[in-house]
């Protein structure tokens, strides 16, 4: 029989892989070497950082990450291993889509203006961002997206460069992936020539990832009166995040964008799907039991959209939650009860 060690906080995971491997479930910041060391495969989170330190010596031959990033895994090292590494990539794009929506609706109830008033700035047009872009452009926002990796492999399509973005939007929302180095590096992207370039006003939304943006230059640009407010759900350091910025956030959130039912249950799918196919076991296509797959609703107005949205998430009631017990970060998100996708 296999041996896997879990993340105790995967949710819908107990009890599926138990009849054919021994689970171990930990704090996914507990795990370490001598946990792994007897241990067939690793099913992680974002709080398990998979590197030389905890794998050298081991017998892992696979890693399985229920969320969508993947910079807490050094895929060469695994490469060059032979780990076999899987992800969850796309599992909760409709739950970020559903964040930024309500993110949308609070920037025209503040503002009092309408979507076709408005440009949102997509940086980064993968799962997330692409259903972004199309939602907010259904729904009437003028949409500019920028994402110079496609850009180059796809010359046809009408993305901007960054510049043009900042210079014209009045929203800009980050979906990239936390990319260390290279010439398409997003560590510090944001930093305070971004903040420079922005449109005098206009807000920021962050829910990729916190290394992507700068925080100091975040906060002189808010200190400065550049920015007209800014929505963070992901944060360096983490959980022990910057509290002087939080106080100044027009919301903050403890990354929890992608928490819905569905998109847990698409990360915990994912994962037990490749590794059934690593190990052969009979768990191919298996899916979490009383949760609803998602029947996207692209027929959705926008004034639907602003009625219902303050039902299924609350921004300023999960904003303030934080604001008082920002010292519960890690509490807050790992006891956070997952809304349902509508849409």
């Amino acid at each position: 029989m296999i041996r896997i060690v879990a993340d105790r906080n995967i949710p819908y995971l107990k009890g599926v892989l138990e009849p054919y491997a021994e689970m171990v479930y930990l704090p996914g910041t507990e795990i370490g070497p001598d946990d792994v060391k007897e241990a067939d495969a690793l099913i992680v989170r974002t709080r398990t950082l998979c590197n030389n330190r905890l794998l050298d010596g081991s017998k892992v031959q696979f890693v399985g990450t229920a969320t969508i990033g993947f910079d807490h895994i050094d895929m060469e090292y695994c490469r060059m291993h032979g780990i076999e590494v899987a992800t969850a990539a796309g599992c909760n794009s409709r739950g970020v889509l559903q964040y930024v929506a309500a993110v949308l609706a609070e920037w025209c109830s503040r503002t009092g203006r309408s979507p076709h008033e408005t440009t949102l700035g997509v940086i980064g047009v993968g799962h997330v961002g692409s259903l972004v872009a199309e939602y907010a452009g259904r729904w009437g926002f003028n949409v500019l997206c920028c994402d110079p990796p496609r850009a180059r492999r796809e010359p046809e399509m009408p993305f901007v460069d960054l510049g043009t973005l900042l210079s014209q939007s009045d929203l800009v929302t980050i979906h990239v992936p936390l990319i260390r180095q290279g010439v398409d590096r997003t560590a510090d992207m944001a930093d305070a020539s971004f903040f420079a370039a922005m449109r005098q006003g206009a807000w920021l939304i962050n829910s990729s990832r916190g290394e992507v943006v700068c925080e100091e230059a975040l906060k002189t640009a808010i200190v400065q009166g550049r920015l007209g407010g800014c929505v963070i759900d992901t944060w360096c350091h983490e959980p022990e995040i910057d509290r002087a910025l939080l106080s100044m956030a027009t919301y903050g959130t403890p990354h929890i964008a992608g928490y819905s039912m569905q998109g847990k249950a698409n990360g915990a799918a994912m994962v037990v799907d490749a590794l059934a196919r690593h190990f052969g076991l009979p768990l191919e296509g298996w899916y979490p039991r009383g949760v609803h797959r998602t029947v996207p609703d692209p027929s959705l107005s926008w004034s639907e959209m602003c009625r219902t949205i303050g039902g299924y998430f609350d921004l300023q009631a999960e904003s303030d939650r934080l604001r008082r017990s920002p010292q519960q970060f890690e509490e807050q998100r790992n006891h956070y009860r997952y809304r349902s996708e509508y849409f």
